[in-house]
């Protein structure tokens, strides 16, 4: 009988370096990560790599989308046939479960750090990426929940005061978190 190979796709391996490009860089940030680390992630040559990926900015620009899309999509699904503080919720209760995935709710907090970080040294095409990701982002949420400015800038405010709380690893019973009140508490905080 002959033996059926298990050879990925080059769009599947592609895939798989995302994800783990996206365990590295949440673990470790851009400077802290080496594309070698990632090349061992996923069990591929550092030269393999460099195929798929111009350079360690495009991969970690590709992380970053991939990371913000996920988001994007389950916002959109969440709110789906619902308007205003009702689709707000429904996006909040989502966010919830994504965050739950640790590596997603650290490499969010790593692409704020690394576009400051690169900014600061005179690379503003990593800034300039995660800023445009991050305004489609804001778009989608006031787009989807018919939302004002206000109560989008209250949604995102929350959103990184919840990703603060939870990468510290507050318990959902502290104090802390008492001024979210029912809505947000309601949520299965992790």
């Amino acid at each position: 009988m002959a033996k059926t190979s298990m050879r990925m796709s080059a769009e599947e391996r592609r895939e798989s370096v995302v994800r783990a490009a996206i365990v590295e860089f949440a673990n470790h940030g851009y400077n802290g990560t080496s594309t070698a680390a990632i090349a061992r992630r996923v069990g591929v040559s550092q030269p393999y790599l460099f195929r798929l990926f111009e350079n360690k900015r495009a991969l970690f620009e590709a992380a970053v989308r991939r990371c913000t899309e996920e988001i994007k999509q389950s916002f959109l699904q969440a709110a789906e046939g619902k308007h205003g503080e009702e689709a707000r919720h429904a996006m909040a209760e989502v966010y919830f479960e994504l965050i739950g995935d640790r590596s997603r709710l650290l490499m969010q907090l790593q692409m704020y750090v690394s576009a400051a970080a690169a900014e600061a040294a005179g690379d503003h095409e990593v800034g300039e990426a995660v800023r445009t990701l991050w305004t489609d982002l804001w778009d989608t949420v006031a787009a989807a929940s018919g939302a004002t400015p206000e109560e989008i800038t209250e949604f995102f405010a929350y959103g990184m005061l919840i990703n603060n709380l939870v990468a510290m690893g507050f318990p959902v019973d502290h104090r802390l978190w008492q001024g979210f009140g029912k809505d947000y508490l309601g949520c299965p905080v992790v």
